[in-house]
Parts: structure tokens; sequence; C-alpha cells
């Protein structure tokens, strides 16, 4: 029993550069709630997503991600879809920046922030359309069998995959979740709640597509050696299953929570008003 706990636990490919991102989060974040106040709640859904991200790039799991299909796409469906709102949904940035000693904060975050390339990489990463063009391309771009079959043979590829798919949807649902009104949010409250019903249309087009094929779109599975036995298209079959069905599911989640967080701002008066209506109201 050990011995099969310990080759779940060890990662099939370690990485120096993900361990330390990822214990930097961590430490950051520990130290950020104690001097926060942080329910439970957020402290549990942010912990929970960070082991959702351990396991599906630092555990076996990742073996099974790279023979077979399914595998493959429940990996992905975790690391863009799942952990990032799970962790976007607790307001992670304020708990992580209290986490920094002040005097790193002083010397080296906000000189950072203030910097041309830093507000130029993030006025165009997070404008909500680059953002949520991004969201979708890079689920569909994957989903081409040549460039998944470059991402299989190749391990940079590979990484470059993960990578660009948990990034994007940080990106993605730090702006629909985004629990301050418009400005300074860079998203308006009502676009929050319809931009996951358009994003997931085409995601679920990509499902739908692979999950109704009858013929194998990814050889390069068969290649690398599959973990299981069954039929190779039942295998695509789950894999378009888990696609679309699931990832629109999550987006669907995302959209209500979008729609909390909109109520929340009517209730509380913090909804910019309408220009017809200051003016309405300006007139004697």
């Amino acid at each position: 029993m050990m011995a099969t706990l310990s080759k779940w636990i060890v990662p099939w490919e370690f990485s120096w550069v993900f361990l330390a991102g990822f214990l930097l989060a961590c430490v950051l974040y520990w130290r950020g709630s104690r001097r926060l106040r942080v329910g439970r709640g957020r402290r549990a859904a942010f912990w929970i997503g960070m082991a959702i991200i351990w396991l599906t790039l630092q555990t076996y799991l990742d073996f099974y991600a790279e023979h077979e299909f399914f595998v493959h796409r429940l990996q992905q469906l975790l690391l863009h879809h799942l952990a990032p709102l799970l962790i976007c949904a607790t307001y992670p940035a304020g708990v992580l920046r209290a986490g920094l000693p002040r005097r790193w904060r002083l010397r080296w975050l906000k000189p950072l922030r203030r910097s041309w390339p830093w507000r130029v990489a993030t006025g165009v990463l997070f404008q909500p359309l680059v953002a949520s063009i991004l969201f979708v391309f890079f689920v569909l771009i994957w989903l081409v069998p040549s460039m998944q079959t470059l991402a299989m043979l190749d391990w940079r590829v590979y990484r470059f995959m993960n990578w660009t798919m948990l990034l994007s949807g940080f990106v993605y649902w730090s702006l629909i979740l985004d629990h301050r009104p418009h400005p300074p949010g860079r998203m308006g409250a009502g676009l929050r709640v319809l931009s996951p019903g358009i994003t997931m249309a085409p995601q679920i087009l990509a499902g739908a597509i692979v999950t109704f094929s009858r013929s194998d779109l990814y050889p390069i599975f068969e290649i690398c050696g599959r973990a299981f036995s069954f039929n190779v298209l039942t295998g695509q079959m789950i894999g378009g299953v888990i696609t679309w069905v699931p990832a629109a599911l999550i987006e669907s989640l995302g959209g209500l929570l979008a729609l909390r967080q909109w109520l929340r701002l009517s209730r509380s008066g913090r909804l910019p008003r309408k220009t017809w209506q200051v003016r309405t109201a300006a007139t004697p």
C-alpha cells in the first residue's frame, strides 16, 4: 500500500520552477491569511484549488494524462477551469500581497507595478476581450490533433501547453470573479455574468465534435502507449464529453458567482449610475 501511495505522490516529471512558484504562493498566502481576516470558506477554496494544481501537475496523474486522451482532458479541465475558478473566487491578491514583508512591498512590488513593462503586460492580458479570446483559444488550439501530437512528443511544448491553460484560466476568472465595481474593475458587472455563456459555446461545439467523431483523432496516444485497454473511440468519446459537459457546468457556476457579485454590488449601491440617470436627476 505504501508503495502504491508513494507512486502517486512522487512527481512523474519533476520541475524545480513549478515547485518554487508553488511553495512561494503557499507561504505568502499562509502569512497573509494570518495578518488579514480571511474566512474559513475562502481559505478552504484556496487550498483546495492549490491541491488540485499539485495533483494535476506533480503526481502520477500526469503520467496517465500523457497516455490516455480522456485523462488528458480531465487534467486540462482541472487546470483551466476548476482550480483557477476556486482560487480566484477567494480574491487572493490582497492576501498574497499582505504575505510579503513590508520592506519587499515598498522596495520591489510597488516599483514593479509602476513600471511600464508591467503596466503594458497587464493592460494587454487583462483586457476583457483579449483575456476571453485567449481563454477559449488555448482550449481549442490544443485540441487540434497536430498540436496535440506536438505537445506529446516534446516535453517543452507539453509544459508550455499546461502553463498556458493554467495562466489563461487565472487571467479570465480573475476578471469574471472580480468583486469590485467597474471601474476600478476592468469588466462591467453585467458582462461578467454574460461572458461565461459566450466563451463556453465554442468549447461545447469542439467537445461535441470530438464526442461524436467515428475516427481516432489522436493516434499519438497509441504511439505513446495507452494506459488502459478499452476501446479507443470510447476513451475519445469520454474526453469529448469532459470538454463539453463538465466544462460548461463549471463556466455556468462561474457565471452564477458573477451574478451573485452583481447583486451584492447593486444592493450596496456601488454600481455606477447610467449617464442618462445622472442627467435626469440634474435637470431642474
